[in-house]
């Protein structure tokens, strides 16, 4: 692959040298009910704002205005949950009367442009249903993850003071019920912000009681709206108007308001779908992942749309409902021609089918490109997949703070050739650099911290909800005219960016800093090993010392500690005496978050004894006692 075939360089290049002609260009994608009076405003906000002056409608944009153009009867939505055996494809026309009677109802409860709304759902059509009624109306939706904690459900509600709870009786995690509305009532007990009425959809599989003069019955709403032909129609706000706030964890635990404005997420998200991820109107794109968090906001609900795309919603999960085939069926079932998921997926379906016998089951001829982002894209499970699918597998970067890929392969402009443990190159507008602690830029090669130089792109969150303060405090004033990632990494002689892990996983052994990231390519590598994590450890004498897990793949028989003694040797021969890497530990699972992220800064804080708090996003709590019980079997912090 030639990447010189590629337009790539020249649509970076112009993006940093014109961004206000870039991207004035790229909003011509986008129904504005008036044009921006400036592209980008430095003077306004806390470091400019996009397209000042402009008014729109992201509800209009996602579904209106392609049944307008006839797209009406185009499947929007594909909703597929095999732990409810349910398959049911909601067409932009049927999605239009949906969103704007639902809108209708929010707007009988006093809901107007600039009120917040809290959706604490499961995976079903309804959630989407309310954060397209949310954007119809003006109103600023928040998403919090369903199922999460009551305690952290009510720092949510005492920071957004949402006028409307939006919830539902039941998620369902594989096999499991998980009741919502105990946890509702526990964290609106809990919060001093109080919301007017909460809107409670009943699912067969779990009834709530509803608490009389607060909840009401969303099914009963909905039909009598339907009956009396109520619906609300698209209201205009400003672009720089905010669409939704997405929190996400903070260092003091005080969860952090990442705000989206109307705008710049249009603009941006829609430019993504053909230029990075290469995928035209009208075909069916994928993301596995939960409209919890930003992947689930940005892939799932609002940029397939904005494109005329069709968007697939799983309620499933990658192994158990019912095997690891469950992604193949729904690729193939759905004629899905491009996937985005997190490499957590794909390891687990390594680790139950490593010969992909699953796999051939199935035709996947209309499928083009697998997306991979949430975490580090670690090159043992890349390869995996590229052998088995024999396409693209494209590792991309970005957070929840920038709605979007800050580094990523851009299909649609001609794929550059893929570097196993590199999400590629920066996207147009990110001007990302390599700085060591003074700011100063490092040689290429030479790890450092990443930071992008002000101002961000479109979508990237103007400021954190009602706080500008904490906004600059957390990500402007450490590197003065940068945004801090929070990321370490470096960059090669071709410009492919390393992400390496978060700063705080690059650990010091003896005054050498190492990446545990990519020591985790190492024990990766190994053919019996399905997934593993490296900390860094407390020691004496070396001040850090790494530490491995490794879990091993389905079928392995071989003796753990014969395979323990295999990574230590192969560590040493790849990375060299200097990592340190004596310790490894196997175990049945690596604790995670619900997104896949690995709880890799509270395993550190069993192993170095020092006081932690169970994460409000764990998985399964037991996956922390398994490396607590790992770590005293091996002498190790006790």
């Amino acid at each position: 692959m030639d990447a010189r075939l590629s337009r790539y360089h020249e649509v970076y290049a112009r993006s940093l040298a014109d961004p206000e002609g870039f991207w004035g260009e790229a909003a011509s994608a986008i129904d504005w009910y008036e044009p921006a009076k400036r592209v980008f405003d430095k003077d306004a906000g806390v470091y400019g704002r996009w397209f000042t002056g402009a008014v729109c409608n992201t509800c209009y944009n996602a579904i209106d205005r392609h049944v307008e153009r006839g797209r009406g009867a185009q499947a929007a939505i594909i909703y597929d949950s095999p732990v409810t055996n349910t398959r049911r494809a909601i067409t932009y026309a049927e999605l239009q009367r949906e969103v704007a009677t639902l809108a209708a109802v929010l707007v009988d409860f006093g809901v107007t442009k600039g009120d917040r709304v809290i959706i604490y759902m499961p995976m079903v059509p309804e959630a989407l249903f309310a954060m397209y009624a949310c954007a119809r109306i003006g109103a600023i939706h928040s998403v919090v993850f369903g199922g999460f904690a009551a305690k952290e459900l009510a720092t949510r509600i005492d920071d957004a003071k949402p006028k409307l709870i939006l919830s539902a009786s039941c998620g369902i995690e594989a096999a499991r019920v998980v009741p919502y509305k105990p946890l509702l009532d526990a964290a609106i007990d809990l919060s001093s912000a109080k919301p007017q009425a909460c809107l409670i959809l009943a699912r067969a599989q779990c009834e709530a009681p509803l608490s009389a003069g607060r909840d009401h019955d969303w099914g009963s709403l909905r039909e009598k709206a339907l009956a009396a032909n109520k619906m609300a129609s698209c209201v205009p706000v400003l672009a720089t108007d905010p669409l939704y706030i997405l929190y996400t964890s903070g260092t003091t635990g005080i969860p952090k308001g990442v705000v989206r404005d109307n705008g710049g997420h249009m603009v941006a998200l829609a430019w993504s779908m053909k230029n990075h991820y290469g995928v035209e109107p009208g075909e069916v794109y994928w993301a596995a992942s939960d409209i919890g968090w930003v992947v689930g906001h940005s892939y799932i609900v609002y940029a397939p749309l904005f494109h005329g795309c069709t968007s697939i919603l799983y309620e499933g999960k990658p192994v158990g409902t019912p095997d690891a085939g469950a992604f193949w069926r729904v690729i193939s079932e759905h004629k899905c021609a491009a996937m985005f998921t997190a490499p957590t997926a794909f390891r687990a379906i390594k680790k139950e089918d490593p010969q992909g016998k699953l796999f051939a089951q199935y035709d996947l001829s209309n499928f083009r490109t697998l997306f991979l982002a949430g975490e580090r894209g670690d090159p043992p499970t890349i390869e995996w997949a590229e052998q088995l699918l024999k396409k693209p597998v494209i590792d991309h970067w970005w957070q929840t703070e920038t709605g979007w890929a800050i580094a990523g392969n851009p299909m649609g402009l001609g794929m550059l050739p893929v570097k196993h443990g590199s999400p590629t190159v920066a996207m147009p507008g990110y001007d990302v650099r390599i700085v060591d602690e003074q700011c100063k830029e490092v040689a290429d090669g030479k790890m450092g911290s990443i930071v992008v130089k002000l101002p961000l792109p479109p979508s990237c969150l103007p400021t954190l909800w009602q706080n500008d303060e904490r906004f600059k405090e957390s990500y402007l004033s450490e590197f003065p005219g940068y945004y801090k990632t929070a990321d370490a990494g470096f960059k090669d002689e071709d410009g492919y960016l390393f992400i390496m892990g978060r700063t705080d996983d690059i650990i010091n052994v003896a005054g050498h800093r190492l990446s545990t990231g990519g020591m985790e390519e190492v024990l990766a590598s190994h053919k019996d090993v399905a997934e593993c994590a490296v900390i860094g450890i407390a020691d004496q004498l070396k001040g850090e010392v790494p530490c491995g897990f490794i879990v091993l793949k389905a079928g392995v028989n071989r003796e753990p500690e014969e395979i323990e003694r295999e990574i230590v040797a192969l560590v040493r021969e790849k990375i060299g005496p200097v990592a340190a890497f004596r310790l490894v530990l196997t175990v049945p699972r690596l604790p995670k978050t619900r997104s896949g992220k690995i709880l890799r800064g509270t395993m550190k804080k069993i192993a170095d004894h020092e006081p932690w708090t169970m994460p409000a996003t764990i998985e399964d709590p037991k996956a922390l006692d398994e490396i607590g019980g790992a770590l005293k079997d091996k002498g190790v912090g006790v």
